[in-house]
């Protein structure tokens, strides 16, 4: 008999982390000392592996940062209890590992910067429990031309359709400096104001509009 679905499944998954494992290793031993890896800490899913995932950034020369989990797009079963905040990380950390510096640096980067007694450097981005909205630079364009300044918006400035209209040049500019000029967004800011906070999207929101997705965001 030949492999059911689930088993198809796995070694599709497995085939795909070992590629995944393989570019990053490829990657350090390049000698840049760019390399990030990002992971969202989710209790009772990848908590217990905070220190594991700092030791295997090490033999990839990389830098790991953890990202509070955020209740944006798929994010349909989340819930406060499953945030691990920054707070907590450094705890944590700070059990296995001794004191942890905290470095104090100028930079537009979203994460916010630690040092281990041993030298090496990890980051936080603390999203949910501590937003950073009024000193955000950031946003996201989408592989179809919608351009969103925050990943809790529900609407974005579609700028394909400006192109294909036959705006020119200068018209483009007005239109990306006057969106951007006028930005509001706190989205951040007012998730964490909310008194019952629930997941922000539903299944069948989703299904509408994929634009609401992290993953078509660039998340």
């Amino acid at each position: 008999m030949g492999a059911g679905l689930g088993e198809l499944d796995a070694c599709l998954a497995l085939k795909l982390l070992r590629h995944l494992l393989e570019g990053i290793a490829a990657v350090g031993r390049t000698g840049w000392s760019g390399l990030k890896l990002d992971t969202v800490v989710m209790r009772g899913v990848n908590d217990d592996e905070l220190a594991d995932l700092i030791e295997y950034g090490e033999t990839v020369s990389a830098e790991v940062r953890f990202i509070e989990y955020m209740d944006v797009g798929g994010a349909t079963h989340w819930s406060m209890e499953r945030v691990v905040s920054r707070r907590e990380l450094l705890t944590r950390l700070a059990d296995r590992y001794g004191p942890i510096e905290p470095i104090v640096e100028e930079s537009s980067a979203p994460a916010d910067r630690f040092r281990l007694s041993d030298g090496r450097v990890f980051g936080i981005i603390s999203s949910t429990t501590a937003p950073f909205c009024r000193a955000c630079d950031r946003s996201r364009l989408t592989a179809d031309g919608l351009w969103y300044l925050c990943l809790y918006a529900a609407r974005g400035t579609d700028l394909r359709k400006a192109l294909r209209s036959g705006a020119s040049r200068e018209a483009l500019l007005a239109l990306i400096r006057s969106t951007w000029q006028g930005r509001r967004d706190r989205g951040a800011e007012e998730r964490l104001a909310t008194p019952d906070r629930s997941p922000l999207m539903q299944i069948g929101e989703l299904k509408r509009d994929p634009h609401l997705e992290m993953h078509t965001r660039g998340g």
